[in-house]
């Protein structure tokens, strides 16, 4: 139990429903719609086409979603709903040019936004109030205005100058030459007007017609060359999800493009070691930790890409021996210097927990990547495109390099946890590259460490930067000093690393219990 006299909050705890977001108006749309009749689906994307309004630098209908649906039969659902690099896309041309990388300020940055057709493809398939239904909520909210939260104002702030370069950016997310303050109402009546257009016509009004066509336009006037065909081919698609047992319970992710097997793998390393030994902020513990993390993401960086170009199957890194191998690298009192891994800065995602009465869970995270992801924005429309490009290789003869009509590498990672075959608990942790560790660091902190959902995610947390270990403030000093005796250099974040929801279910008395985190501005609510 928690120390009532120092900072902090409660886990929430309700029998019939329960919504967890970064954001409170957001949770509180999707308890509304469990409560006037919607289930766990409805409710998460009611929730978070909410926040595409409330956080529009995080969120929108011009970026990309995953998702994990858990029925009450026992039987779980992947959805990947990611789009594709355009039919020009040419990484020789960007090549010789001298470019190394595709950045978030480059036209290329932009690849098709597949998430409406997520949104609408979960609906159709396990909800009860439709696409329209969904919407309602985030078109008055566009329409009418909402305050600018702490954490958003904080962000948008930061984002500013990336705006002012794109004419669009300008007129819908700078309409005062400046990034609003926190309490300062904005609106987004070009964006309510889309999204008025898609509850009615179906999400092919997004992708064809005016809207697919100011877009085009849009990225034409950066130079790019996104046709309505390339957005006529957007898609979700039902996958198979991953799972692997840690600490006697199951961990289900989703394959690849995204990182879901990364997060297996760090765990199934971490596993090798007596974890539960050591106290949560003991030194040794972490410093395994950002080993583990600096291992697997070496393995990611090298083998992960669009399934249909993958060298080698994800169950190839969950063998026993080839993980036995990448543990044997770690020494547990000193950082190994050799392990190399350098993720790229972190980025903004929405992430919602949400369960209902009948025993459903949903696990949906969807982004823009970067913050306002590309800072390209439809003029007329109002749509914020994502950056997703920027997660291609522009390597030769890389597995994820930059190529027509290919999915690139994604960080955004929904998860379930389950325990004797059901379903016990939906969580993600949003950050970008941090995801993948951030959900073994919450895991361990669960399961090692038995602490309670908002404890879990309350705890300090850490990654690392190229050679460089980087902390969150809060983290103790004695256990800042540990890791430099260990042989880490260490670094603050420049800022809080991630933000986590989980919404899980105590089968034994019948209760859900939720969790939210403080890093941003949402709660968990039930009823």
């Amino acid at each position: 139990m928690r120390d009532f006299q120092s900072p902090g909050r409660s886990a929430v705890y309700s029998r019939n429903g329960m919504v967890a977001t970064s954001h409170p108006l957001a949770s509180e749309a999707g308890l509304a719609c469990l409560k006037s009749g919607g289930n766990a689906v409805d409710a998460a994307v009611t929730a978070m086409a909410l926040a595409a309004i409330a956080e529009p630098h995080m969120v929108g209908i011009g970026g990309d979603c995953f998702a994990l649906v858990s029925e009450p039969d026992g039987s779980i659902h992947g959805l990947n709903a990611s789009g594709r690099a355009p039919a020009t896309a040419d990484a020789d041309r960007l090549r010789a040019t001298g470019v190394t990388a595709i950045t978030p300020d480059m036209v290329e940055a932009v690849t098709v936004p597949a998430g409406l057709r997520g949104f609408a493809a979960l609906l159709s398939r396990f909800g009860r109030l439709g696409l329209d239904a969904a919407l309602a909520p985030s078109i008055d909210l566009a329409e009418k205005g909402v305050p600018v939260a702490p954490r958003v104002a904080h962000d948008w702030a930061g984002l500013a100058p990336r705006l002012h370069r794109d004419a669009g950016a300008r007129r819908h997310l700078l309409p005062t030459g400046e990034a609003p303050k926190v309490g300062d109402i904005v609106r987004f009546p070009a964006l309510a007007a889309t999204l008025r257009r898609i509850a009615e016509a179906g999400p092919d009004a997004f992708y064809a017609g005016p809207v697919g066509e100011d877009i085009v336009a849009a990225i034409a006037a950066h130079g790019g060359a996104l046709t309505l065909e390339d957005l006529a081919g957007a898609k979700a698609e039902w996958v198979e999800p991953l799972s692997r047992a840690y600490r006697g319970r199951e961990v289900v992710e989703l394959p690849p493009n995204g990182q879901g097997a990364i997060a297996l793998l760090i765990l199934a390393i971490l596993e090798r070691f007596d974890m539960a030994r050591l106290p949560m902020l003991a030194p040794e513990r972490l410093h395994l930790e950002v080993e583990a993390a600096r291992l697997a993401y070496g393995v990611r960086d090298a083998w992960l890409a669009d399934p249909a170009f993958l060298t080698t199957p994800p169950a190839a890194l969950l063998e026993e021996g080839f993980i036995d191998g990448l543990a044997g690298q770690i020494d547990p009192r000193r950082r190994n210097p050799a392990i190399r891994a350098a993720p790229p800065p972190p980025s903004g995602t929405v992430y919602v927990a949400a369960a209902d009465g009948e025993g459903r869970f949903v696990s949906l995270i969807a982004s823009l990547f970067q913050g306002f992801g590309s800072a390209i924005v439809a003029p007329e429309t109002g749509v914020v495109l994502h950056s997703r490009g920027t997660g291609f290789s522009l390597a030769e003869g890389h597995p994820n390099e930059y190529a027509p009509d290919k999915r690139p590498l994604h960080t955004i990672i929904p998860a379930l946890l389950r325990q004797d075959g059901q379903t016990s608990a939906a969580f993600g942790v949003m950050g970008g590259h941090f995801q993948a560790m951030g959900h073994a660091h919450l895991l361990g902190n669960l399961l090692d460490h038995d602490a309670d959902p908002q404890a879990a995610i309350d705890c300090p947390r850490l990654f690392f930067n190229a050679e460089r270990t980087v902390l969150e403030t809060a983290m103790p000093r004695a256990s800042r000093e540990g890791l430099v005796a260990m042989g880490h250099e260490l670094a603050w974040a420049p800022a809080p690393l991630g933000g986590a929801q989980f919404v899980g279910l105590d089968r034994a008395r019948g209760v859900l219990v939720g969790a939210s985190d403080p890093r941003k501005d949402g709660c968990a609510l039930g009823y």
